[in-house]
């Protein structure tokens, strides 16, 4: 072999042995980059409880919250229908996100009548409460919808894996960059629920024709079952009772943004006062709501500081709005806190 040969042999030999150790190290660290993530990644979801027919009210939401949060973290979407989504949607869906996305069913154990409902009885109210004018007062599937997202979503057998969520819902908008994973907040500062300010702070009220036997149904169930959770110290029961327990005040926090540890839905307890509430025949003889239910479920089981307010989460539902108002928040939102509910409110108050 001429000594050209053996230089060129020699160079095509250390070109392809250094290409196989560069190819390994580079895979060694991409398998390294997802593994860590993998395991800095809290076991969440989101939960988007939707029909077919609000695929363009969905969409949008997602593509915010991809924009302001996920594109960062990668977390799942779980979505759930009572019905079969359609190719369409699913398709629309998955290419809205670079994360994996589940589609589930939901069957009439958690969608349809218990057996102990008087249908009859549940039709009568409900065309009562259409010629009262209450929100909603004629509809069968909203309250199924709020039965299910009061005591089965967190049931659902794709949930079975997470331990956190974030409850989506379609038309609603997100507008601040959220530049830290707030499920691994929730985890590490031991918060089991999470609220936006509206509510909470700005105490929405619920339509009194809608619950006028909810609150004497809890007090029937803690009385009988767990009497100190109206005398505890710790707790923000203030926020619902003005009279220390006697009567429910209405107030709650919306439920279009929740971020939760499932535990608190899954605990004993919740789950024995749930099965109270349902036997009672609330949700469909009247018109309870899960956003009440889930209120007065945190106050009850939780203490103070297991109870966090997003303040630096940006959200508008309907004609309600939190903006953060203070000016560290102001660069990475692109809200107007002048139209946040409470500022507006407090404006109006003064012009009268």
């Amino acid at each position: 072999m001429t000594l050209k040969k053996r230089t060129l042999f020699f160079s095509i030999f250390t070109f392809i042995s250094l290409f196989i150790v560069l190819w390994k190290q580079f895979n060694t660290t991409k398998l390294s980059l997802v593994n860590n993530t993998s395991d800095n990644r809290v076991k969440a979801c989101y939960v988007v409880l939707v029909r077919n027919s609000e695929l363009d009210g969905i969409i949008p939401t997602m593509r915010q919250i991809e924009d302001t949060f996920n594109k960062k973290y990668n977390y799942p979407y779980v979505f759930l229908n009572n019905e079969p989504f359609t190719p369409e949607f699913m398709d629309k869906v998955r290419s809205s996100t670079n994360s994996d996305v589940l589609f589930g069913e939901i069957d009439q154990s958690m969608w349809g009548y218990p057996d102990h409902i008087n249908q009859t009885y549940a039709a009568e109210r409900r065309k009562e409460m259409e010629m009262q004018g209450v929100p909603y007062g004629s509809s069968e599937s909203y309250r199924h919808m709020c039965r299910f997202q009061s005591g089965f979503f967190f049931r659902h057998p794709l949930l079975d894996q997470f331990n956190y969520y974030w409850r989506l819902e379609p038309y609603v908008d997100y507008y601040c960059q959220i530049n830290y994973d707030v499920f691994r907040f929730m985890k590490e500062n031991r918060k089991k629920y999470g609220k936006d300010n509206i509510g909470f702070n700005m105490a929405l009220k619920e339509h009194v024709e809608t619950i006028p036997t909810l609150w004497d149904t809890v007090l029937n169930f803690t009385k009988s079952t767990y009497p100190h959770l109206l005398d505890r110290n710790d707790s923000l029961l203030r926020f619902i009772t003005n009279d220390g327990g006697l009567t429910y005040n209405t107030c709650h926090a919306w439920s279009n943004f929740e971020i939760g540890d499932l535990s608190l839905w899954r605990s004993k307890e919740y789950l024995a006062l749930f099965d109270h509430l349902d036997q009672s025949g609330g949700f469909f003889y009247e018109r309870w709501g899960d956003a009440p239910v889930h209120t007065i479920a945190a106050v009850l089981l939780l203490k103070k500081h297991e109870i966090h307010f997003f303040n630096d989460i940006g959200y508008r539902h309907s004609d309600y709005t939190h903006c953060p108002v203070q000016q560290v928040y102001r660069t990475m939102c692109s809200c107007d806190p002048d139209i946040s509910f409470g500022r507006t409110e407090k404006k109006q108050r003064k012009k009268n």
